[in-house]
C-alpha cells in the first residue's frame, strides 16, 4: 500500500476501512492513498464520518473493516508508533491559555520524548518556520485566534513528523491569517509533509493537492479540483452555466428566478450563477433580464467545488 505512485511515495493509505457503532455503520468502505507532499482536503456535512475516518488513520480508533497505513505502519498494530509520526491539530485552540507561548512548545516537546538538545533545536526551527518569536513570552490565551493557530501548527511540528492532520485549520481566523496559514501549508509541502486537512471552506478546498469528498461515511467523490468538476454527475443533461454580473445583484437574481427556462440560481459576490436550459443563449438572457436589471457582462462557466458538492449531496440524498 505505501509504493510510489507517480514517483512519490503513498504515505497515508486506507483499504475498506469501516466503522460501525451500536449497530450503525458510520465509516462505510473508506479507500485512500495519498502521496508524500499532498495537501489533501476531506470535505463532507458535518456528521458524515469524517472524525471516525482521522480517528481510525491515527491509531486511535480501531477499525470495525478494512486496513490503514500511515507511512508504512499498519494502524491496528502500530499504533502507537504511528502517533509519534504524526502532527494533529484540532479544530479548537487545545494549547494551555495559562502558558506562554514558549511554555506551551517546551511542554509539547517534552511530551514527545525529544531530548534536551534536540527540544531547542526543533523549538528553534518551529519558531522560526510559523514567525511566532515575537509573542513567545505571552500567555497563549491573550494571543489573537491568528496566532493561536500558528502556535498550534508549531506544537504539531514539533516532533518534524511526515503527516499532518489538520481539524478546520483557518476556523474563526480573519482572511489575512487564513492566507498566511495557507502559504505555510505550501511551503511545508513542498519541503515533502503531507496534509490531511479538513476544511468547509470551498476556496481551501480549492487550494488542496486532491479533495475526497464523504457523505453518510460514505466515499463519494476523490480526485483533483479539474477532475471533480468534470464528473458526470455534476453536468446535468440539457442544461449549460453562466455567471452573470450587474450592479444590483439582488434584483438580478428576482429576475432570473422568475425566467422559465432558469433551473437553478445562486449569488455568489456581485455575480448570479445560473443553470439554465442549453437552447438558452447569452444574447436571450441578456434581453430577457432586460425588462428587471440591465446585465453587465454574461459568461459561460464550468461548475465550482460548491456546484460539485451540492450537486453530489442532492444526489445522494434521493
Amino acid at each position: 500500500m505505501n509504493q510510489p505512485e507517480g514517483g512519490r511515495r503513498i504515505v497515508i493509505a486506507a483499504d475498506g476501512l469501516s466503522k460501525r457503532y451500536a449497530g450503525r455503520l458510520v465509516v462505510d468502505g473508506v479507500s485512500l492513498r495519498i502521496p508524500q507532499g499532498t495537501i489533501f482536503g476531506f470535505l463532507g456535512p458535518n456528521g458524515s464520518g469524517k472524525s471516525t475516518t482521522i480517528k481510525m488513520l491515527c491509531g486511535l480508533v480501531r477499525p470495525s473493516a478494512g486496513t490503514a497505513q500511515i507511512d508504512g505502519l499498519d494502524v491496528v498494530i502500530s499504533g502507537r508508533e504511528i502517533r509519534h509520526r504524526i502532527g494533529y491539530m484540532a479544530q479548537g485552540f487545545t494549547l494551555y491559555g495559562d502558558l506562554s507561548a514558549d511554555e506551551n512548545l517546551e511542554f509539547y516537546a517534552r511530551a514527545y520524548g525529544l531530548p534536551r538538545e534536540q527540544r531547542r533545536e526543533r523549538k528553534a526551527s518551529v519558531v522560526e518556520l510559523t514567525g511566532i518569536a515575537r509573542y513567545l513570552d505571552v500567555r497563549s490565551e491573550r494571543l489573537s485566534g491568528g496566532w493561536q493557530r500558528r502556535l498550534a501548527l508549531a506544537a504539531a511540528l514539533l516532533h518534524d513528523p511526515p503527516v499532518v492532520f489538520l481539524d478546520e485549520p483557518t476556523a474563526g481566523i480573519d482572511p489575512v491569517a487564513r492566507r498566511e496559514l495557507w502559504d505555510l501549508l505550501f511551503q511545508l509541502a513542498e519541503g515533502g509533509k503531507t496534509f490531511f486537512v479538513t476544511t468547509h471552506y470551498m476556496d481551501e478546498a480549492e487550494r488542496c493537492t486532491e479533495v475526497a469528498y464523504v457523505f453518510e461515511g460514505k466515499l463519494v467523490a476523490h480526485g483533483t479540483s479539474d477532475q471533480l468538476r468534470a464528473l458526470t454527475e455534476v453536468h446535468e443533461p440539457g442544461t449549460v452555466r453562466y455567471a452573470v454580473t450587474a450592479h444590483d445583484v439582488m434584483r438580478l437574481f428576482s429576475a432570473a428566478r422568475a425566467l422559465p427556462y432558469v433551473r437553478e440560481a445562486t449569488i455568489f459576490g456581485r455575480e448570479l450563477h445560473l443553470v439554465a436550459d442549453s437552447a438558452v443563449t447569452p444574447q436571450r438572457l441578456a434581453g430577457d433580464l432586460h425588462d428587471g436589471v440591465r446585465a453587465e457582462d454574461i459568461t459561460r462557466i464550468e461548475p465550482s467545488l460548491e456546484d460539485v458538492f451540492v450537486t453530489l449531496t442532492r444526489e445522494y440524498e434521493r
